[in-house]
């Protein structure tokens, strides 16, 4: 399985990570290309090489209105109040009429969802009226737009990411001097494992943390694959150590990702309201949701609910947790899994089309076809789930998976 590494032993940033994962490609050139002509106002990227503590690497340099100004996206940390500003309403109108692909568009729209949430909770304020610096919100879009149009490129199914090092210290925003990391990255990095590091300095950015949240699969240390290339993005700075993203893009037999369990205990809801929520969850995008019969105080009979969800929907589940069970409470867990690779396809039976589901890796590969078919087939034939399985698994070449 195609696997990419993230090394964040010197932070992130949005610059720094589209560096690394530009790095890995072929035709550089052809990219920036590329992203120069898909719509970003009044915008200009480019790259350049360069040495952090004897690494070459890649440097991206985003120009808007001719300047280049590294500012991130937070508003937290704009440069004064004598540049125009922007709220959501105006990022989803560049966002949709960027020339990307839809898959692209709604990454881009989902992080800055993302970094809005983070800033409304910190500001204390509704997320309609959080606005972002227009230069930086320009240098924002570029790097996570460059970042959407580089993962789909790489066609990566596992990102594994490192600890994350935010560095120490304080660094002087527009509200004031503000601890690092901002109070924006730090909500952004939940349930990422990170740590302050020996360097002082700001050196995990709210976009980049926003980039890490969103994309990766599992937190760990590099897992054990073939390397097939390796490449470093490099940030504005120079410090003791090398301030590089590294990307190493390589094979893996099996698959593994970081997700999230959230669990309450309730002894006061009625079957149906169990029932409603759990498919609630589900259709949000819980990737499981189920429920425990458990024992509780005062010898009262309850259930626990459980959900298995991803670390960038957390938020959106705990949400509808509250609003739609009687909890007051809600326990969160950080687990890893490993998986296997998966994939479908539709196979000719003698009795029609069914979709065949196939799980391979680490030296297995399972097969089962799709019970939504088999139910239908059962529905148009008259017969029974047993003999629709039985005459599907003696169609000999449903089993054969392509290469």
């Amino acid at each position: 399985m195609r696997t990419l590494y993230l090394d964040c032993g010197m932070g992130a940033a949005g610059d720094m990570i589209m560096g690394a994962l530009l790095s890995l490609i072929d035709d550089k050139d052809e990219f920036i290309k590329e992203i120069n002509s898909i719509g970003i106002p009044d915008t200009l990227i480019s790259y350049e090489y360069s040495s952090k503590c004897g690494i070459s690497g890649i440097h991206i340099s985003v120009k808007t209105a001719g300047a280049e100004e590294r500012q991130d996206v937070t508003s937290e940390c704009g440069h004064g109040h004598n540049h125009h500003h922007a709220g959501m309403d105006d990022i989803r109108a560049i966002i949709d009429n960027l020339k990307v692909s839809d898959r692209v568009k709604k990454e881009v729209n989902d992080i800055y969802i993302m970094i809005a949430d983070a800033e409304s909770k910190v500001h204390g304020e509704d997320v309609s009226k959080i606005h972002f610096h227009e230069v930086g919100m320009m240098d924002a879009i570029a790097d996570i737009t460059g970042c959407a149009m580089l993962f789909e490129k790489l066609s990566v199914k596992s990102i594994y990411v490192s600890n994350v090092n935010m560095g120490f210290g304080k660094v002087r925003c527009a509200h004031g001097i503000l601890p690092v990391p901002a109070p924006a990255t730090a909500e952004l990095l939940t349930g990422i494992p990170c740590y302050a590091g020996k360097i002082e300095g700001e050196l995990c950015t709210p976009t980049g943390a926003a980039l890490l949240a969103y994309y990766a699969t599992a937190y760990s240390n590099m897992p054990l694959m073939r390397i097939v290339k390796t490449g470093y993005g490099c940030g504005r700075k120079d410090f003791e150590a090398a301030n590089v993203v590294r990307a190493v893009l390589g094979e893996t037999d099996t698959g593994a990702d970081s997700i999230i369990e959230l669990a309450c205990n309730i002894d006061d809801m009625t079957g149906e309201e169990i029932g409603y929520v759990t498919e609630r969850l589900l259709k949000e995008g819980a990737l499981d949701v189920y429920t425990t019969a458990i024992g509780m105080k005062k010898n009262r009979p309850g259930i626990k609910l459980s959900i298995i969800c991803k670390n960038h929907i957390r938020e959106r589940m705990s949400e509808l947790i509250f609003k739609h069970t009687t909890t007051i409470g809600i326990r969160e867990y950080i687990c890893n899994r490993t998986v296997l690779s998966r994939s479908e396809k539709e196979t000719d039976t003698p009795i029609g089309k069914v979709r065949i589901k196939h799980s391979y890796g680490n030296g297995m590969h399972k097969i089962k076809p799709e019970y939504e078919d088999i139910k239908r087939l059962a529905d148009e034939t008259g017969k029974s789930i047993r003999e629709i399985q039985n005459i599907i698994i003696k169609n000999t070449d449903f089993c054969k998976e392509d290469d």
